[in-house]
């Protein structure tokens, strides 16, 4: 079984980080961060969006679940699942864009296809 990455943080902040980028995500279409935390909001993206391909009440509420933004969780069921209806997987790319000046840091951006 593959392994979660870490990200250097504590799980409780780990959690609420990822759920964040996967809400803006949702929220805007692309987003802009490190080339780790890209790949791992690309793994819970990818569940959200096949939750809403199914479109029942229940994947509903385990969206609802992880995404508190009632906006966002009704957008992703009427407009983003049904976007993806003949595709099974594959919503998300990760685009590698070089350093960050500061520290260094692989910097990358993630965005629905």
């Amino acid at each position: 079984m593959a392994q979660l990455r870490k990200l250097s943080r504590p799980t409780d902040h780990r959690k609420a980080m990822l759920r964040n980028q996967v809400t803006k995500l949702l929220a805007y279409g692309r987003i802009e961060t490190t080339h780790a935390r890209a790949k791992e909001t690309q793994r819970m993206a990818e569940k959200m969006i096949t939750l809403g391909k199914r479109g029942d009440l229940h994947a509903r509420r385990q969206v609802l679940a992880y995404i508190y933004d009632e906006d966002v969780v009704t957008k992703l069921f009427d407009e983003i699942a049904p976007k993806y209806s003949e595709r099974n997987g594959g919503y998300t790319r990760v685009l590698k864009m070089g350093p960050r000046r500061g520290d260094g840091a692989e910097m990358a951006i993630i965005e629905l296809l």
